[in-house]
């Protein structure tokens, strides 16, 4: 028998962390320090806490790691990221506060990482590296602020083609594996472009099924062991896919269970583990796409709170 959500000691895990500034843990993880906030803030707002973090104190964090490029950093003095730019925007839209930027001038920072002649995307002005997870993270920012439009849609849907394998799965560049965390991307990305025409779905759902191992959790590929955070990126696949029922939900939800920290809240990777914040976040939302514990739903393309998905102007 699976043991109890520990919703209380999870909520009071979250809102211990930025408590932490006197250990060495706090300072060495700064570079994550917007990806956490998301990570907390959903999770929170997932069991019905969204006022555990102080509205005001968290937009205005987030607004400190803006650059004048529009771009946001992982924390004040970080270089502009577009995966930290996402998780900003992701921020703002929960808190109802995405007036108090200039959507035009994000937007401008993001399409200026497209190619526009491969439709890849970089993630950064500075560096050269490249995978489908930027097209995701472009594509839903843009979607979010209502400025899609400005972004060559049908260019990175053609490359996004161009990583599907034959086993129906994605890997982060043309040629590379399947892996689940890209497959997410991917079907999040052509969700997003309404193209998952182009998706292989029974053939896709199959390699996302056999995920799941004999302790009931999920893997990002074969032959790796289970992780929590696969919850979030395989269930969410299905979901978009409308296969959540290939799996064995039941013992997927113990196997989640399993993994918290029964005295100070938290969720690790999978049983006896340190916990983080990052698994706490996908353990929480793929707790949600199961319907268990009595979760807001969340969105299986944005990772958002479904309920405020009437905002977007899709």
């Amino acid at each position: 028998m699976a043991p109890e959500f520990m919703r209380e000691k999870h909520i009071e895990y979250i809102q211990s962390l930025d408590k932490k500034q006197d250990e060495l843990e706090y300072w060495l993880s700064e570079h994550l320090r917007m990806s956490g906030v998301y990570w907390g803030l959903m999770a929170l707002d997932l069991m019905g806490a969204r006022d555990a973090l102080p509205r005001e104190d968290v937009i205005e964090y987030v607004k400190s790691c803006q650059h004048p490029n529009g771009g946001f950093g992982a924390n004040p003095g970080h270089d502009p990221h577009l995966l930290y730019t996402l998780y900003a925007v992701q921020i703002l839209f929960i808190q109802g506060a995405l007036d108090t930027i200039d959507a035009n001038l994000v937007a401008k920072f993001v399409t200026s990482l497209q190619d526009p002649e491969t439709g890849t995307v970089r993630g950064d002005l500075a560096g050269d590296e490249v995978d489908t997870r930027f097209v995701y993270a472009a594509m839903q920012c843009l979607s979010i602020l209502d400025k899609l439009d400005q972004f060559d849609v049908a260019k990175s849907v053609e490359y996004i083609d161009q990583c599907k394998n034959y086993d129906g799965g994605y890997g982060l560049v043309p040629g590379a594996e399947s892996h689940a965390g890209q497959i997410f991307t991917c079907l999040g990305a052509l969700s997003i472009a309404n193209r998952l025409d182009l998706v292989d779905k029974d053939l896709l759902s199959w390699w996302l099924c056999e995920r799941q191992v004999p302790s009931g959790g999920l893997n990002g590929r074969p032959e790796k062991l289970p992780d929590v955070c696969y919850s979030w990126w395989v269930l969410s696949s299905l979901a978009i896919l409308g296969r959540l029922d290939w799996i064995d939900r039941q013992k997927l939800r113990e196997f989640i269970l399993d993994a918290q920290d029964d005295e100070l809240g938290g969720i690790a990777d999978r049983k006896g583990d340190m916990v983080d914040v990052y698994h706490t976040h996908f353990g929480i939302a793929g707790l949600s796409l199961l319907g268990f514990e009595n979760l807001e739903a969340v969105n299986p393309v944005y990772c958002l709170p479904e309920r405020l998905m009437g905002r977007l102007k899709r």
